[in-house]
């Protein structure tokens, strides 16, 4: 899915918490993320998560100042907390959200 700057932008200001996940279809650490990403979004309802394919969206690439892959970026009532690169545990990742 193609995703503009100013959707991303509307998506991070109008939920509570938002996680994006940049990430690649080729990308082995992101593939292996993908069902660690699925059981957080079963598991926890409060957080929005939006996943950026970097192969059709490069422009955000740029905006976001991203250069691994998977990179996670979690954003509370529209601002940046706080950014996870490479591939994390479930457990790692609830860490990471708190």
């Amino acid at each position: 899915m193609i995703i503009s700057k100013i959707d991303l932008q509307n998506i991070i200001n109008k939920e509570e918490n938002v996680l994006v996940d940049f990430f690649a279809n080729w990308c082995a650490p992101c593939q292996r993320l993908m069902p660690i990403l699925e059981k957080l979004k079963k598991e926890r309802k409060d957080i929005k998560i939006v996943k950026i394919d970097i192969d059709l969206n490069q422009d955000l690439l740029l905006d976001n100042n991203i250069k691994s892959f998977p990179t996670l970026i979690l954003y509370k009532k529209g601002k940046e907390i706080k950014r996870k690169i490479g591939f994390c545990s479930f457990e790692e990742l609830l860490i990471f959200i708190q």
